[in-house]
This record gives C-alpha cells, structure tokens and sequence, in this order.
C-alpha cells in the first residue's frame, strides 16, 4: 500500500498473550492474510484498509481490558463473513442507543473488537 503523505492514520496497538496464537486468530478466523511484521514481541497484520498491531504481554488483565472499534460501510458484509465462518465470540449485528449498528468479537486473550456503522436505515 502506498503511503499518503499528507494522511494521519490510527492504528490501534493490543496486547496480546501468545504472538502466535494471535496470528493465527486474526489471520485463519478474520481474514488479515497479510502480515507486515511479525516477530516473537510485536505483530503487524492487515486486511484491506484496517491495520492492526500487537505486542507481547504476560498480563491477562491488559488483554481483557482492552478495545478497539472499527468503523465503517464494510461492517454488514464483514459481519456476515464471520458468521457463515462460525467465529466463536461473535454478536449479533444490532442497532445500539447510540444509533451505531454494532457487533463484538473477543479475541483469544480477551480484546474486544467492536465494529459499528452509522445504520443504513435511520428511524
């Protein structure tokens, strides 16, 4: 991907209990095929325009307090992929009271990964 000079990314950096076991979660049940950087403390994966990075941890307690929310028109489609997938930790797709149409994913170690879009029907 060639970088934009003038854009500002945010690329969310979790933590993770087992490099490997995350890559595999990621990669195998979500779909981020390509690997940036990968080595035995940190972790770079990408699916299309989302980007994600890992670092190593012992402490569980990071994992299980930690978040990130993916936003964006895709989410419908992602949703579905990961259901006809069987991904374990996967809610529902429903319109939240803050008027954001979420679903959840726990990873492995415990992040929560929440995606949302502005609903495509609005009341």
């Amino acid at each position: 991907m060639a970088e934009n000079p003038d854009r500002i990314e945010v690329l969310p950096v979790l933590p993770s209990l087992d490099i490997e076991e995350t890559l595999a979660f990621y990669r195998g049940e979500l779909g981020f095929r390509e690997i940036v950087y990968h080595a035995q403390d940190y972790l770079i994966v990408r699916r299309d325009d989302m980007e994600l990075h890992f670092w190593r941890t012992d402490d569980r307690s990071l994992c299980e307090r930690t978040s990130v929310y993916l936003r964006g028109g895709g989410i419908g489609a992602l949703h579905a992929e990961y259901d006809a997938k069987g991904v374990k930790s996967l809610t529902g797709l429903q319109v939240r009271p803050w008027n954001m149409e979420e679903f959840y994913i726990h990873d492995p170690h415990g992040n929560l990964l929440r995606f949302g879009r502005i609903p495509l029907s609005q009341p």
